[in-house]
């Protein structure tokens, strides 16, 4: 057999410090196996290979990539031809396969190198003689090399198939140089093989967590789950429109796969904070919500004072010479007022756009009204703390709830940043933590200009504003109307909460229409004339 000379053996390093140095920089898996297999083909003067990948049941060998020089096969791998089929690791009783010289391979780790197939009775080779057959096809020799990881565990097979001579191209059996040098290289695809898994391992492990983080949002307040999941897909939208956008000010703007996986990331991360804000302040749908509505205790000393008063009308009329028709339409009058009140009240404890100034008196007032507690003790109708609720102009927030669910994003910053994030995700914390700035400096928590901010959390907060706009699951709105989000949207373009040139994507590009069509009721999305949007020019 011919071996090789010190040039061959020089050539054949220089090839494996090559690959090493493609192991180290190649991330597309893929195109590592096919670099893989051409190397140790071309190393070894092979006509033919296969790499075979474990299935994720451990079964069984699929074939990955197939090459054969003389029959111009290339299937797998950048060839764009699909390949199927394999070699199964066990019969049918859970027996291991070792008639297969890939499946034995696989299982003892071994290296098999056979000079003649036809000459060979250890293993079954029925499969390649029909193959022969078929394709007028010599199969001779052949080598399989297992790649396993550093614990052992099995990445794949490497099988070359007919060796060449380099002088008269007959057809030769494989060296045990040969066999070393593909040994050597089998190991060093392993371990980029291995590296790749883990890092994709790690990186699946890392959005699994936040998406864990989000479950736990999610069961913790329903209403805030759809938004953990609609704002990271909006703001991908968006930012996708930007990245295609070739002219205006933001023309610049490119990402990679990576910058995509970062602001996703970013996006389904940017209220991770409110894993820590009480759920009586994330759902107060009404004004006296706490762990439970208080209305209820409202109405029960309404029902007190009814009960009162007719108690005092009916001592009345026991009294000599007492006027019964006129007790009675002074107690229906005394009733009709308190039920008044109580309904007044029921309504205040709603919540809305803005209560107005005499409505909030009106409150104040029924607030002095005088009843006799459990106790037996004399008090005022509404303590401090119902008062304060009930006279809220906006929403159900008091100033300290409204405080405290700001402060969400605070520990959304605080959170992320007390991680140890890699290079490539470094700016997840920024991303995530910018969304509730404002262009003009107005913003919270930390007052960023424009000019401060990064583009893809200028993109964020577009999205998460809009989100919240037409969001129909919250506790203490309805699902604001299509054309009535774009317009207050437009509105803060024009004020400096929004960035205006995003926005004008944001329409031109008709990503609000995309959004709309797929998460938001169709009874929200009505006739939008973006002539009349206001920021927006045609």
């Amino acid at each position: 057999m011919q071996e090789l000379n010190q040039i061959q053996v020089a050539e054949r390093l220089d090839q494996l410090t090559e690959l090493s140095v493609q192991l180290g920089s190649n991330h597309d898996t893929d195109s590592l196996l096919e670099r893989i297999l051409m190397v140790a083909k071309g190393m070894t003067n092979a006509d033919g290979g296969t790499l075979y990948r474990p299935s994720e049941d451990m079964q069984r060998l699929d074939f990955h990539i197939l090459l054969n020089d003389t029959l111009k096969i290339h299937q797998g791998g950048s060839s764009g031809q699909p390949v199927s089929g394999g070699v199964p690791l066990y019969d049918e009783h859970g027996e291991k396969n070792l008639s297969a010289v890939a499946a034995y391979a696989a299982h003892f780790g071994l290296s098999v190198n056979i000079e003649d197939v036809y000459k060979a009775d250890v293993f079954n080779f029925s499969g390649m003689v029909k193959f022969d057959q078929m394709r007028g096809y010599h199969s001779q020799s052949f080598l399989t090399v297992p790649m396993s990881d550093h614990e052992g565990e099995l990445v794949g097979v490497l099988q070359l198939i007919n060796s060449k001579d380099t002088e008269t191209g007959e057809i030769r059996a494989f060296t045990q140089t040969d066999q070393r040098f593909i040994e050597a290289l089998a190991a060093q695809a392993a371990v980029a093989l291995t590296h790749q898994r883990l890092i994709f391992q790690l990186e699946e492990l890392l959005e699994s967590l936040v998406n864990l983080i989000n479950i736990g949002i999610d069961e913790k307040s329903p209403y805030t789950g759809r938004h953990c999941q609609f704002v990271p897909e909006l703001t991908m939208m968006l930012a996708e429109a930007v990245h295609n956008t070739e002219t205006g000010p933001l023309a610049d703007f490119r990402m990679n796969d990576g910058d995509r996986k970062e602001l996703w990331l970013a996006g389904l991360l940017h209220d991770c904070g409110k894993i820590t804000t009480p759920v009586h302040v994330v759902d107060k749908a009404t004004k006296l919500e706490t762990i439970f509505d208080r209305i209820a205790m409202v109405d029960t000393r309404f029902e007190v004072l009814l009960r009162d008063v007719e108690i005092a009308a009916l001592k009345r009329k026991l009294e000599p010479g007492a006027n019964v028709a006129m007790i009675d339409a002074e107690l229906a009058a005394q009733q009709a007022a308190l039920r008044a009140e109580r309904d007044f009240i029921r309504i205040a404890n709603v919540g809305g756009e803005g209560m107005k100034p005499e409505d909030q008196e009106r409150v104040r007032e029924i607030a002095k009204r005088r009843w006799i507690g459990p106790d037996g003790a004399e008090r005022d109708f509404l303590d401090e703390n119902e008062l304060m609720n009930l006279t809220i102009k906006f929403g159900t927030l008091t100033d300290a709830e409204r405080k405290e669910i700001n402060n969400h994003i605070v520990m959304t910053i605080k959170m992320l940043e007390a991680l140890p994030w890699p290079k490539h995700l470094k700016n997840v914390p920024e991303y995530a933590g910018g969304h509730h700035e404002r262009m003009d400096g107005k913003g919270y928590p930390r007052g960023l200009t424009k000019d401060q901010m990064s583009v893809q959390a200028r993109v964020m907060a577009i999205a998460d504003i809009f989100e919240a706009l037409t969001a129909k699951d919250r506790p203490y709105k309805k699902g604001k109307m299509l054309s009535e989000s774009l317009r207050i949207l437009g509105n803060f373009s024009l004020n400096g909460h929004i960035d205006p040139d995003l926005f004008d994507i944001f329409i031109r590009k008709k990503i609000y229409m995309e959004f709309a069509h797929k998460n938001m009721d169709e009874k929200q999305i009505d006739f939008i004339d973006e002539a009349k949007i206001p920021g927006y020019t045609p």
